[in-house]
């Protein structure tokens, strides 16, 4: 996995389109009103616009008698409002008339109790709120007295019908500043929130000398083969863990949100060997109905609709599209024929419909690394192949909450002493060997600009970014502490950066790597966090052909006696020995990543 994937050139970089941040919410519900003699309600109807695109957050009180079901009707006062999706209800629009059913888990409402839905749309000219809303029928007018003739006359102690009851916003109010209730989409969803602790990887790192350090942080569940839906852990069988299990442990622990990778494309990792999938490169159907279908069925179980589901989506993908199919340098047979049948984009499209439907899931696609994309002529174009995705299948922009970067890579987080901009006796520092004329030279710039141009892709301005933080650490004796000698171009920046592989093109078990930011939320702009998608010690691949019935292929570039080729200028692989197959536990890497962690572990 995270083969070097470079078209060098010494092109300039594009002008990128600068966006604000928005908050993209959605809401998931609560009970709701039905029919009945007595239905009266209040609405509270908010947005977060942007050019052509809005997010709606509807609560539904009732101050009626007691509902066990309900439908919800409004008008878009502008022909040019439309709704594309919505959540935590059945939504339709016939011209401008909206409404939305209950699901089968929140169709009932008590008298006083409220619930939360929302939507996504779109606009053109102008967006104004709709200024009436009905539920079964009924016009909802804040107060406790309904539209329709009342059984008996209210209590005198009611507020007038002209009068919302004082714990109810009016329509035009902002949305609350107090956290949102359990299940609310949320524009970060790693904001004050606690992450799901693997109990499995704990007890992997904790037979390490000194991982209870770290034994308790939240790294994601893979599941990287369709066996690995159900998995084998029941009462009878200490097998691994299936989707389920992580869910309903999940709950156990009251954790916020868990993470889970969707990694199975049919012909997966297209352009290396230790990561090959069980799925060939035909077998899309397969990926739609026993893998995708089956996953979707179980994150969107109404059990679990409290809990924050965070997908990262198909790890080293899509850029292969762009970057190693014929007439690029290492250009390989299954990346071209992924690409020609479609395998890649419509089964990430496929994904993202179908778990993005479920309000409660939050969908950040891979979008590669700095040192594979930085160059010129991947930098837009991956955007593209993104964007081309997000449509696909059934998708939308908005099935996507964001992206990630560096998901099981080395690259340095922030490179403090060698930054591109530099120069030495009058050269760009961009000229050495290392950065290579690349626009970036560390994973959070690169994170930072690549999503602003998907956002002139057409991707929202409220998506997020995530920064995989589990390995790129670079800490221990050899972290530099200032740049390097002003010699050479070469010699600053070798002597000043903090990542300390043999060359960037590296990506296997790499020697002297350490753990990286322990997860964050909100660290710095446009970034919702920095997790630990690949948890620490897993291997990226064997070092020497290991047979397996997991499909795991074994590539040279894990193998330390390796000399490299054109991908990493034929250097040294700088793998560790004794790797065993990609995602097999190596206890000798986790030792080595804690005693090289930066910031050091306490």
């Amino acid at each position: 996995m995270n083969v070097w994937r470079r078209l060098s050139g010494g092109r300039r970089a594009v002008a990128l389109a600068g966006a604000s941040a928005l908050v993209a919410g959605g809401l998931v519900t609560l009970p709701v009103t039905a029919a009945h003699a007595a239905t009266q309600c209040d609405v509270a109807y908010t947005t977060n616009d942007w050019q052509g695109g809005f997010t709606a957050n509807i609560t539904i009180r009732n101050v009626g008698d007691a509902l066990s079901n309900w439908t919800l009707g409004f008008t878009f006062p502008d022909a040019n409002q439309r709704l594309v999706q919505g959540w935590s209800a059945r939504w339709s629009q016939s011209g401008r008339n909206v409404t939305a059913q209950n699901e089968a888990w929140n169709g009932s409402l008590g008298s006083g109790a409220s619930t939360s839905i929302g939507f996504n749309g779109s606009w053109s000219g102008s967006n104004p709120k709709p200024t009436s809303f009905t539920v079964n029928g009924v016009t909802c007018n804040g107060g406790t007295t309904p539209t329709s003739p009342p059984p008996s006359s209210p209590p005198p102690s009611s507020p007038p019908p002209s009068s919302p009851p004082p714990s109810s916003p009016p329509p035009s109010s902002p949305p609350p500043t107090s956290p949102p209730p359990p299940g609310t989409k949320v524009d970060n969803p790693y904001l004050n929130a606690r992450g799901y602790v693997n109990p499995e990887w704990k007890a992997k790192a904790e037979s390490v000398s000194g991982g209870n350090r770290v034994s308790s942080i939240s790294t994601a569940v893979w599941i990287d083969r369709i066996a690995a839906i159900e998995g084998t852990d029941n009462s009878q069988s200490n097998g691994p863990m299936g989707i389920r299990d992580h869910l309903d442990e999940a709950l156990r622990q009251n954790a916020d949100y868990i993470q889970f990778v969707i990694y199975n494309l049919p012909g997966r990792d297209c352009a290396a060997l230790a990561s090959n999938g069980e799925l060939k490169a035909d077998e899309l159907p397969r990926y739609k109905s026993e893998y995708i279908d089956p996953i979707a069925a179980l994150q969107g179980d109404a059990k679990y609709r409290n809990l924050r589901i965070i997908n990262v989506i198909e790890v080293d993908s899509l850029p292969n599209l762009v970057t190693n199919t014929s007439g690029n340098p290492g250009g390989t047979v299954m990346c071209d024929t992924v690409k020609a049948n479609g395998a890649y984009v419509q089964g990430v499209g496929y994904a993202l419909a179908k778990l993005g439907a479920f309000s409660n899931v939050y969908n950040y696609v891979d979008a590669g690394h700095h040192g594979w994309l930085g160059w010129d002529s991947n930098f837009t174009p991956t955007a593209q192949i993104l964007k081309e995705a997000a449509t696909a299948s059934g998708s939308t922009v908005n099935h996507v909450h964001g992206f990630i970067t560096n998901t099981a890579n080395y690259s340095a987080l922030i490179e403090p002493y060698a930054k591109v901009t530099d120069s030495v006796n009058g050269q760009t520092v961009r000229q050495s060997d290392w950065i290579d004329w690349n626009q970036y030279n560390d994973e959070q710039s690169f994170a930072q600009a690549f999503r602003q141009e998907l956002v002139r892709q057409g991707f929202p301005s409220g998506i997020g970014m995530l920064i995989d933080t589990s390995r790129n650490g670079w800490g221990g004796a050899n972290r530099p502490t200032s740049a390097g000698p002003t010699t050479s171009v070469n010699a600053y920046v070798d002597g000043g950066r903090v990542d300390r592989r043999i060359h960037k093109g590296n990506w296997c078990n790499q020697a002297g790597a350490g753990m990286g930011e322990r997860p964050k939320a909100a660290p710095a702009s446009g970034i919702d966090a920095y997790v630990w998608v690949k948890p620490p010690g897993e291997s990226d691949g064997s070092s020497r052909e290991i047979p397996n019935t997991d499909g795991k292929g074994f590539d040279r570039m894990c193998d330390p006696t390796y000399t490299g080729n054109d991908r990493n200028g034929n250097s040294m692989s700088g793998a560790l020995p004794d790797a065993p197959i990609s995602g097999a536990w190596f206890s000798a890497q986790f030792a080595e990543l804690m005693r090289n962690a930066y910031p050091p572990l306490s």
